[in-house]
C-alpha cells in the first residue's frame, strides 16, 4: 500500500509536466533543483486527493511516506509532503519536533521547500507547543543556511496573527548580520509579518538596528509600513 500510493504520486506527477512551468524553475532558484515540472495548484490538488486515502491511518505511518517523499529530491514531491505533515497537525505530539528538525537538516535543500514545510507544519507545531520555539533559536545559529532561514519562516504565520513577538525580535538579533540574503529575507519577512499587528514596535526595531542590518532584510521588513516610515528607515546609514 505504503509503496502504491508513492509510485501513483509519481506516476500522476510525471503525466502532468509543464515545460513552461518546468523552464521557469531555474529562474526562481539559484541552486540546481529538481523538479518535475507541475502547477504548484495542480500539485496542492494531488496532495489533498491521496490524502484522503491515507488520513485514517496513524500519524507515524503518514510521517513515513512523506519521508520517502522527501528523499526523493523533488521540489512537488517535498511540496506533498509537508501539505500531508501539516494535514495531521491536530496529532501533533512534542515528540515531533524532532522529527520536523530532522526534515529539515536533511531534505530542505532550496527555499521553496523550506517555506512550505516551516510556514505550516512546523509553525503550528510551534502554536501548539510554544515552549519550543526557543529551539528556534538554536537553529539561527546552525552552519545551515536553511535550519537558519526556518528559524525565521517558522514563525512567518503566528507572527501575522500577533504572537511571538518577543521571539521574533530575539531571532532577528541572532540573524541580523547573516551574510546570506535568503536568510536575510527570511527574517526580514518575519519582521514584516510582525509589523501588521505590532507596526510601531517592528518599526523601533529596525530603527534601533538599520546601522547592523543588511539592505535585503531591512527593506523586507518595512515593506508593508506606511511611506513616512519607510523613508525614514531608509535613511543614509547602511550595512551592505
Amino acid at each position: 500500500m505504503e509503496h502504491n500510493i508513492i509510485s501513483r504520486i509519481r506516476e500522476e506527477l510525471a503525466l502532468n509536466v509543464d515545460e513552461k512551468t518546468k523552464a521557469s524553475s531555474s529562474r526562481f532558484f539559484k541552486e540546481e533543483v529538481h523538479c518535475y515540472g507541475v502547477k504548484s495548484a495542480l500539485v496542492g490538488r494531488i496532495a489533498k486527493n491521496y490524502f484522503n486515502e491515507i488520513k485514517s491511518k496513524d500519524k507515524t505511518e503518514i510521517f513515513n511516506l512523506c519521508e520517502e517523499l522527501f528523499r526523493s529530491d523533488y521540489c512537488e514531491e517535498a511540496f506533498i509532503a509537508a501539505e500531508w505533515a501539516y494535514l495531521v497537525r491536530n496529532n501533533y505530539s512534542e515528540d515531533d519536533f524532532l522529527t520536523f528538525e530532522r526534515w529539515v537538516e536533511n531534505y530542505v535543500n532550496n527555499w521553496a521547500k523550506c517555506d512550505t514545510l516551516c510556514n505550516h507544519a512546523v509553525g503550528s507545531f510551534i502554536e501548539k507547543f510554544p515552549a519550543y520555539v526557543e529551539k528556534l533559536k538554536t537553529w539561527a545559529l546552525s552552519d545551515n543556511r536553511w535550519v537558519r532561514r526556518a528559524a525565521a519562516v517558522t514563525l512567518i504565520l503566528p507572527a501575522r496573527k500577533g504572537n511571538f513577538l518577543d521571539d521574533v525580535f530575539e531571532i532577528s538579533d541572532l540573524l541580523l548580520k547573516d551574510r546570506d540574503d535568503l536568510v536575510q529575507k527570511g527574517y526580514g519577512w518575519m519582521l514584516k509579518e510582525a509589523s501588521k499587528p505590532h507596526r510601531q514596535e517592528v518599526f523601533e526595531y529596525v530603527m534601533n538596528n538599520k546601522k547592523e542590518m543588511p539592505r535585503t532584510a531591512l527593506r523586507y521588513a518595512i515593506e508593508k509600513m506606511p511611506p513616512d516610515l519607510r523613508a525614514r528607515a531608509m535613511e543614509k546609514n547602511w550595512k551592505k
